[in-house]
């Protein structure tokens, strides 16, 4: 006979201390750390546990016995639900400061390197509708709420489209409004879904790998631009028919879109960077406009989805570049080029390098489409491209840039830096953990002059930072 699982407690009278990763605040009970969502420090609250580890549980409100000074209104009717926008409930002004304690204890905590005092966070300039771009999935596997559980209700129509749950990989959970974009997008979104849901369009199921309407991808530009690309997958031979009489309700509907662009994919996921899009309407592309710079963005292209946000994000960067004129920069994980070519005008020669071949090919249309005749850009594994034999070739940097995924850089990327030995290193992380981890390995030959927390992401727990490395002098006693 199976042994009985031991109930998992209940903690009374628990005050939250702090904000943790993840978006999670922070109890301490005795000698264990407690994780709890959608709280803020100064509540006083009753816990269950739902997980429980040797030195940390993770548990969920089930009481408020006082609720903190600082706690504000969500203003999100799907908070606490959704999985985005987790710190609703703090002001911006204490999003701040978490997010600049966080830079700094993970640089402090990882890299266990000398650094200077940081500069006060950089704001985003807008707190709502500040992003340029949202997924949302469409799936007939609707989320039902804990209470609609509990109440046992029969809810025959289970399409939606919104947001994955998170650990539900098949159920998405339907968003009525979102405050991440300008309106528009919860029109067209909500148009799609009444439109679908009046002509008896089946949704997808990702289980069974079947259904006609798969997924949505909005865009919208500073230029006043919109872009709306739908995934379908088809099955049947009046699909593409389907999906096309969806599309001409959308352009009848919705004349602010500029390129209206749909795709048949037939994968397991949905990503669409190897498939080939079709044009409804419009163009292929929109336009952003930085400083008096173009870029032309695709569907399958990278641009810092907070546009405000990300001009100063690269006046930083290129602050702390501190280029003459006669400086060889390198760019590394270039994208499509915003950075090379955001800074190229201050520069002898620019160097941009990126995995992706298709970014690659945006960042040349960008330089030629704003005269730009000093970069040059490169496809390629950094660990693999950037090596002796291309800097022999292109040149030694000056001055490198690097702007990493989540993960950082390959240690063979760091060391290559190290051997290239440019006078500055600029790094723009989106992940300070791990950017923390590579200063460790740059530490022996480059000291920590400047750092900017910049915050991209207002109500969530993502920032981006900018640290300014300059090569360590031989007789530097610092370390």
């Amino acid at each position: 006979m199976a042994r009985k699982k031991k109930p998992l407690p209940i903690l009374e009278n628990v005050t939250i201390t702090d904000c943790a990763a993840e978006g999670k605040a922070l109890a301490r009970v005795n000698d264990m750390v407690v994780f709890v969502p959608f709280c803020v420090p100064g509540d006083v609250v009753d816990l269950q546990v739902r997980k429980k580890k040797h030195s940390y549980c993770e548990a969920e409100v089930i009481r408020f016995h006082q609720y903190s000074k600082v706690r504000q209104e969500p203003m999100c009717q799907h908070f606490g639900i959704c999985g985005g926008c987790k710190w609703q409930n703090l002001p911006y002004e204490e999003q701040l400061k978490m997010k600049q304690k966080q830079v700094m204890d993970q640089l402090c905590r990882i890299g266990k390197i000398q650094l200077p005092e940081p500069r006060p966070i950089l704001g985003s300039v807008f707190t709502k509708e500040y992003r340029n771009k949202l997924e949302f999935g469409c799936s007939n596997r609707r989320w039902l709420t804990r209470e609609e559980v509990a109440q046992g209700e029969s809810i025959d129509n289970r399409n939606a489209i919104g947001f994955h749950i998170t650990g539900a990989f098949d159920k998405i959970y339907p968003i009525e409004k979102c405050w991440l974009m300008d309106d528009l997008h919860n029109q067209i979104r909500n148009a799609i879904r009444d439109y679908a849901s009046e002509t008896g369009m089946t949704f997808f199921d990702l289980r069974q790998q079947n259904g006609l309407l798969r997924d949505i991808m909005i865009r919208n530009s500073n230029t006043g631009e919109w872009m709306v690309l739908v995934q379908f997958h088809f099955e049947n031979p009046d699909d593409e028919d389907r999906a096309r009489a969806l599309l001409a309700h959308l352009a009848d509907s919705f004349p602010q879109i500029t390129a209206l662009l749909y795709v048949d994919n037939q994968k397991c996921n949905d990503t669409f960077a190897d498939l080939e899009l079709k044009v409804f309407k419009g163009n292929d592309h929109i336009f952003e406009v930085m400083e008096d710079l173009r870029f032309k963005v695709g569907p399958k292209s990278f641009y810092q989805t907070n546009t405000e946000q990300a001009y100063h994000l690269y006046s930083v960067a290129r602050e702390f570049a501190a280029l003459t004129g006669e400086e060889v920069v390198y760019d590394l994980y270039t994208g499509t080029g915003t950075i090379a070519n955001f800074v190229s005008r201050k520069a002898k020669k620019v160097i941009g390098i990126e995995y992706v071949p298709e970014a690659i090919e945006d960042a040349k249309v960008n330089a030629r489409l704003n005269a730009i005749d000093n970069t040059e850009f490169f496809a390629g594994d950094m660990k693999d491209i950037l090596n002796s034999d291309f800097i022999d070739e292109h040149g030694v940097p000056d001055v490198i840039i690097t702007d990493p995924p989540r993960a950082g850089m390959h240690p063979d990327v760091v060391q290559t830096i190290i051997n290239a030995s440019p006078k500055r290193i600029v790094y723009v992380s989106c992940n300070p953990a791990t950017q923390a981890r590579d200063l460790q390995l740059l530490d022996a030959e480059y000291e920590v002059r400047e750092i900017q927390p910049v915050d991209m992401f207002p109500h969530t727990p993502h920032v981006e930072n900018v640290v300014l490395l300059a090569k360590r002098e031989k007789n530097d006693l610092t370390k």
